[in-house]
């Protein structure tokens, strides 16, 4: 069936009131969808995680709704009766295709439950828009739910081919892949004088750049360790570390007392709003992704974004959308391969002009080409 046929859409997953990356991604997709003709409804949580898989501050956003997008905020993650309530109230929809997003094992008795009403109208496709399958914070219990949450789908999309890898492990069933694409609602670079003064900083300093959520499996205590043994880096540059920290902050506070950087450390733990964004990147000159495990991973593409080279660890799919030398470089999730590079960047990256192949490189990641691979589905049975 033709992909340009205008079709009811319904995307299961977060969504304004809630922040972050996945949010924010699927309000774009929705956006889009509707740009070329579909009709779109997202149905998020009204309450998405219990305090024990959420250690941050709060979960909502203070950001007004997108306008003229339909969400409705209606899904409980832990109510099992709201979960048929709403898989009637979609399956009454008749939608020409299901989107359920799936990134953590403990929303596969939800999904899974809604889908498997849904699909009894005959009529829905259901795709599953896989973040990973895999948690990067495993606990028990996790190999079944996603198995249930697997076997309802009719096939699945990713955007890592480790996370297409991974699924292998759960369903044989197809997998398209296209890459994340690029996160471009955050507005427009501005100048670093600009971003400077906004941040209260010194647009004379160089800077690194550690963004988002700080959890242990991003290896921020890597670079701080990686960027404390580079005696090049640490006199040249400073290290912003800008985002709220799930983890405790204490072992990175005293980590970085003991290596006696704290006047090279800048540290802003908060969660940084949309409007915000535009400065951090505006300012670093290099986004530093030091992680131990990834599947693909939002803040890339708010690099590519702001046309900005990236340092990132050679884990899961965030080696495949560096090419080293030319937008960014790659390294070994240990404090010695992070080290090499940080010091080949304090010699050389300066100089380096990364912008025409940052600027190719992001052509890759348009919401065109995600949409275009999205929606080539056969939805007759």
């Amino acid at each position: 069936m033709s992909t340009s046929a205008s079709k009811h859409i319904v995307i299961v997953g977060p969504a304004h009131p809630l922040r972050g990356g996945i949010a924010a991604f699927n309000e774009r997709l929705a956006a889009t969808l509707q740009e070329r003709g579909h009709r779109v409804t997202i149905y998020t949580f009204s309450y998405q995680y219990p305090g024990f898989l959420f250690p941050g501050k709060t979960q909502y956003s203070t950001d007004p709704a997108p306008e003229n997008l339909d969400i409705q905020v209606k899904i409980n993650s832990i109510n099992p009766f709201n979960w048929i309530k709403i898989g009637r109230e979609i399956k009454k929809l008749n939608p020409d295709l299901l989107i359920l997003r799936f990134w953590i094992p403990f929303m596969a008795p939800c999904l899974g439950k809604m889908g498997r009403i849904v699909k009894k109208n005959n009529k829905t496709h259901i795709t599953g828009l896989l973040d990973n399958i895999i948690p990067h914070e495993k606990r028990a219990g996790d190999r079944q739910l996603t198995k249930y949450f697997t076997d309802i789908c009719d096939d699945f999309m990713s955007m890592s081919h480790e996370v297409t890898k991974d699924l292998k492990q759960f369903s044989d069933k197809p997998c398209r892949y296209s890459p994340h694409p690029v996160y471009d609602h955050y507005g427009q670079a501005v100048s670093r004088e600009d971003a400077a003064k906004a941040l209260g900083l010194n647009s004379n300093d160089r800077y690194l750049l550690f963004f988002g959520l700080v959890r242990k499996y991003k290896g921020l205590d890597v670079l701080i360790e990686s960027f404390a043994n580079s005696e090049k880096a640490k006199l040249n540059f400073k290290l912003i570390i800008a985002g709220e920290f799930y983890d405790d902050p204490a072992p990175y506070l005293a980590q970085i007392k003991k290596a006696g950087i704290e006047d090279r450390i800048i540290i802003h733990n908060q969660y940084i709003p949309d409007e915000k964004v535009k400065y951090y990147f505006s300012l670093a000159d290099l986004i530093t992704q030091t992680y131990r495990t990834a599947t693909q991973s939002g803040i890339s593409q708010m690099a590519f974004h702001f046309e900005k080279p990236m340092l990132v660890t050679n884990v899961g799919g965030l080696g495949e959308i560096i090419v080293d030398g030319k937008s960014g470089y790659l390294a070994e999730a240990n404090v010695d391969s992070i080290k090499q590079q940080l010091d080949r960047f304090t010699e050389e990256g300066i100089e380096i002009d990364f912008l025409p192949s940052i600027q190719e490189e992001k052509k890759k990641y348009s919401w065109d080409s995600f949409i275009n691979i999205l929606l080539n589905l056969d939805f007759k049975k």
